[in-house]
């Protein structure tokens, strides 16, 4: 027989993706319930900074055409607020960027779509733990875009 569930238990991390590409925000909010955490949607910068208060963790896609993902980064860290960022496989710089102004990780949009609920609670359980060597920790080489 099922058991309610405990009055003490936390609430779910709540965690703030900014994505302005339809499929791809959709996929990454799936991923995120699917890791048993609350998915805070924002589509721009204001949006995202409105929400970093109530969030205990942002994943931020690089690759929009419509707001800037390394200001985005930046104002979650300031908010202190972890951070996953997410883009092309072959973009160095960008990923190097991203971890310059506060990304914990920067993943391939191919890892998140091999397993990313498994991604995402890896992540959030290390940002949660404060272990630092989940801070720029190198993926392996994928092939394969996004």
């Amino acid at each position: 027989m099922d058991q309610p569930p405990s009055v003490d238990a936390a609430p779910p991390v709540r965690v703030v993706v900014l994505a302005d590409d339809l499929i791809w925000s959709t996929r990454l909010l799936d991923h995120v319930r699917a890791a048993g955490f609350t998915a805070l949607p924002a589509r721009d910068g204001d949006s995202f900074r409105d929400l970093l208060s109530a969030a205990g963790g942002a994943i931020v896609d690089l690759t929009s055409r419509t707001y800037d993902g390394l200001a985005a980064i930046a104002a979650a860290r300031d908010a202190g607020v972890a951070v996953l960022a997410v883009g092309p496989h072959d973009d160095h710089v960008l990923r190097r960027n991203a971890l310059a102004v506060g990304a914990d990780r920067v993943l391939a949009y191919r890892k998140l779509f091999e397993d990313g609920p498994a991604s995402i609670a890896r992540w959030v359980a290390a940002a949660s733990s404060g272990s630092p060597d989940h801070v720029g920790a190198p993926e392996p080489a994928e092939s394969g875009g996004r």
